[in-house]
């Protein structure tokens, strides 16, 4: 298959369009069992309680405010260097999901911290570069809104984002560098997770609903971006025209 044909707004909008409710349908897959086992399966925690299962929202949410900065920044370069349309488009569907889990990370974190350090929010490293994020996210889209010409919103949008990767080293190794009231990582590539099974188990399914999820919202925007981008394009004419 010559996945190259797929770089055109023309071809991968209709490629777009059957992937959406797939992904979408997977996510609701992935959640069903990782909510039953994170709320229900897992055990209690022997230090927090139940205040714990926080984690089966919290940790995946983390992870793709990351991983999503990251993948925007990537196509906002490719889109920069090589001037593709179809990649400025899919930073710029990127970035409100981004902006999302960044929330939905700060604002479980803080769900988390209230039982946990007695106080809703603390100036701590992590939090406050993951707070950082969050701004990034809001600078990226505000630029981007703030002008009018679409080639040049996304060089500037371009520039910010991979200026912004920066941060997130910071994020993932502030624990290691400073001393922060943030716990350390319960899942690392280099050793043993420190959680039982069940648990590990209910957060990576929630991980990968998450993941799918984030996949089916951006490709739902960016589907929405192509048309109003290329509204003036003939292919697009003939799909309205097309569409019943």
């Amino acid at each position: 298959m010559n996945w190259f044909k797929y770089s055109s707004p023309q071809t991968f909008y209709p490629l777009a369009g059957r992937m959406v409710p797939l992904f979408f349908a997977l996510a609701a897959l992935f959640a069903i069992p990782g909510l039953y086992i994170g709320f229900f399966v897992a055990p209690t925690d022997a230090q927090q309680g139940e205040s714990y299962r926080i984690i089966f929202i919290h940790v995946p949410a983390a992870w793709m405010s990351m991983f999503i900065y990251v993948v925007m920044a990537f196509w906002a370069g490719v889109g920069l260097a090589f001037n593709t349309r179809l990649s400025s488009m899919m930073a710029s569907a990127l970035a409100p999901t981004g902006a999302l889990m960044t929330f939905i990370a700060l604002w479980t974190g803080s769900l988390w911290g209230k039982p946990t350090w007695g106080t809703w929010w603390v100036w701590d490293a992590r939090l406050t570069a993951e707070l950082i994020l969050l701004f990034l996210y809001f600078g990226f889209m505000a630029l981007q809104a703030a002008i009018d010409d679409p080639r040049r919103a996304d060089k500037a949008g371009a520039v910010l984002a991979l200026v912004g990767v920066i941060n997130i080293p910071i994020i993932t190794f502030s624990v290691q560098w400073w001393n922060t009231l943030h716990q350390g990582a319960s899942v690392s590539l280099t050793r043993s997770p420190t959680m039982a099974a069940t648990m590990l188990t209910g957060m990576l399914v929630m991980a990968l609903a998450f993941w799918m999820y984030s996949i089916a919202a951006s490709l739902l925007r960016a589907r929405s971006i192509i048309l109003e981008r290329e509204r003036n394009a003939d292919w697009v004419r003939e799909w309205r025209e097309a569409a019943p």
